[in-house]
């Protein structure tokens, strides 16, 4: 299990790079505002 505080560029960043090298993990992410970054 992931736990990303923050939904900016590099909270995303990191949430795909896990994505990528263990698809099995579970990610939760915490974003105080209504959107999340769309760069990563």
């Amino acid at each position: 299990m992931l736990i990303v505080i923050g939904g900016d560029a590099a909270g995303m960043t990191a949430a795909s790079l896990v994505r990528r090298l263990q698809p099995e993990t579970g990610i939760t992410v915490f974003e105080r505002g209504p959107y999340t970054s769309f760069a990563a």
